[in-house]
């Protein structure tokens, strides 16, 4: 993997599931750890298996010669009586984070979601409540304090527009990054969610390129996607159901967002995603798989270029 042009790692989540409980509930935190190193990569993000105490965490990360890249925070900055206490929050997670060195935050708003993050609804709702025009402007502001917190720390908020969220689908991306500051507030650029939430991919990733500083490489199955949106799956029965795979086993084109990130020199992570259930599709082997694959796409690229 030395020879990629840009940092490969890999996810926890391909191990165990962070949405679908019972996927990979199995694994420890030393078989997730010694597969990822095995395998030869060496960044990862957390896992709720992995230890919860950053001296113990750094311990066993340095043991399996892992670095951490970021962990996923939930935010609901959509409701302002609650901005105080979500950034006090926020100001540990970074802290916590910041331990470890790293250098993004991957942050999120979970108010209107699908998921029972939003203590508001119901378990697994099948639909969004999406955000009016105060919803949009309280969530900048708190996107905004807590950027400001990630750059007194040396590090950045990229967002991540996820499945299910109120910033999933084209036109809430755009306005999410025409409304916000781009020293403040950056993008994680998801392949998969991206697709889910009906943006092509390569059109997102040349749109956004240069505030997109952290990635998920994800890919989706088709047939899957389609029933979901037939039938209103939540995002854990899509999950559950098997809609997301590993890059080169759904139906993305990765050679053009290969060749872009290519061709635009992009030096940071980009970590490889299944969230998928490993009793059926084992990690080690899907993530042989698809490192080939993309592997590939990187050589194939290199030689369209000559």
């Amino acid at each position: 993997m030395d020879h990629l042009p840009f940092k490969l790692g890999i996810h926890p989540i391909n191990w165990v599931g962070e949405d679908v409980l019972e996927h990979g509930d199995f694994f420890t935190y030393e078989q997730v750890m010694r597969d990822i190193s095995t395998l030869g990569f060496r960044g990862t993000e957390v896992s709720r298996k992995f230890p919860k105490d950053p001296i113990a965490l750094k311990n066993a990360l340095n043991k399996y010669n892992l670095v951490l890249t970021t962990q996923w925070k939930s935010v609901f900055f959509t409701d302002p009586t609650r901005h105080e206490a979500e950034l006090q929050a926020y100001r540990d997670h970074v802290k916590f984070l910041a331990y470890f060195g790293c250098k993004v935050v991957s942050t999120a708003e979970i108010g209107g979601s699908m998921l029972n993050q939003d203590p508001r609804r119901k378990q697994d709702e099948t639909f969004v409540e999406r955000l009016d025009d105060d919803g949009w402007k309280y969530l900048v502001e708190g996107l905004h304090k807590a950027g400001e917190i990630c750059k007194e720390h040396g590090m950045d908020l990229v967002y991540h527009h996820h499945a299910g969220t109120v910033v999933e689908q084209p036109d809430e991306i755009a306005r999410l990054m025409e409304m916000t500051e781009p020293h403040l507030v950056s993008l994680l650029y998801d392949t998969g969610h991206g697709y889910y939430g009906s943006n092509d991919p390569v059109t997102l990733l040349d749109t956004y390129f240069d505030r997109i500083k952290y990635i998920h490489l994800k890919d989706v199955r088709e047939n899957i996607l389609q029933r979901a949106r037939e039938e209103s799956f939540s995002i854990r029965q899509s999950i559950r159901s098997g809609i997301f795979t590993v890059p080169g086993e759904g139906c993305l084109d990765f050679e053009p967002i290969i060749t872009t990130l290519i061709k635009r020199g992009y030096t940071g992570w980009a970590l490889i995603e299944g969230e998928q259930d490993p009793t059926i599709y084992q990690p080690v082997e899907y993530a042989k798989r698809s490192l080939s694959f993309l592997q590939k796409m990187v050589i194939h690229s290199f030689k369209a270029e000559k």
